[in-house]
């Protein structure tokens, strides 16, 4: 019975939502993976594709891999999505399954 539960938990996917305050604080849910980051670029894959943040003095301050949530820092610039198919490897994939 726990493998059911856990394949059921890969099957459910998570909204993805981003949550900004004041263009210095950003949450973001639905995170899938990280695939880099530095304080100028933030780069995450989503269940709606790879996400980019851009800006200055960029800093992750918690990431939860259970519910895919992302919380970051910084003077936040633009936010793009570069297509809609997210990548499947990278770093931290396994983390967030």
């Amino acid at each position: 019975m726990l493998m059911n539960e856990r394949e059921e938990k890969m099957t459910v996917k998570t909204p993805h939502n981003i949550i900004m305050e004041q263009r210095n604080k950003l949450t973001i849910t639905g995170v899938t993976d990280i695939d880099s980051f530095d304080e100028q670029t933030v780069l995450l894959f989503t269940g709606l594709g790879e996400l980019a943040i851009r800006g200055e003095n960029l800093h992750i301050n918690r990431i939860d891999v259970d519910t895919g949530e992302v919380n970051l820092e910084g003077e936040i610039d633009s936010l793009t999505y570069a297509d809609n198919q997210p990548n499947k490897g990278g770093f931290f994939g396994k983390l967030f399954k």
